[in-house]
């Protein structure tokens, strides 16, 4: 496979959902009330899951970008401390900046410029292409909470 087909392939990777369900549409239309409600027997509420993609996907994006980049304490500052948003506001939010730092991974994957194999000068040798995957597989993970949270809540299609 060509680098550049891969880069193609990564940078849509980020935000499809050929083989699951994507966060634009786990996140769609539910309901304020519910966005605070841990199901019983599941340990996260949908806001916590919100919370948490953005908050590690924002530190895997500073990761890869910020020669200022600093470790965050696990697991306190990458988990909201209360299970219901503060407002809608903070919701909305939330999503939106979830959405802006994808793009922004989007656009460093399809960067040809950026070696995607090279390690990172701010990390522990880490390349772009491993925090890219890192990226991936932990949206697909916490996406299927949410989703599994949404059906619990019977507010799921």
């Amino acid at each position: 496979m060509s680098t550049g087909i891969l880069r193609d392939h990564l940078s849509r990777a980020l935000a499809w959902g050929d083989a699951h369900v994507s966060f634009d549409d786990a996140v769609e239309g539910l309901e304020p009330s519910l966005r605070g409600v841990r199901p019983d027997g599941l340990p996260h509420s949908a806001w916590e899951l919100l919370e948490h993609l953005r908050l590690a996907q924002e530190d895997l994006l500073a990761f890869c970008t910020r020669e200022d980049y600093r470790e965050h304490k696990w697991p306190d500052d990458y988990w909201p401390a209360s299970p219901e948003p503060p407002s809608t506001k903070a919701w909305e939010e939330s999503v939106a900046a979830y959405r802006a730092d994808r793009a922004e991974l989007q656009q460093l994957a399809a960067d040809p410029a950026i070696e995607l194999e090279a390690p990172l000068p701010f990390g522990r040798g880490h390349s772009l292409i491993r925090e890219l995957l890192l990226v991936l597989d932990h949206a697909a993970y916490h996406v299927g909470q949410l989703v599994l949270v949404r059906q619990a809540l019977a507010a799921w299609r």
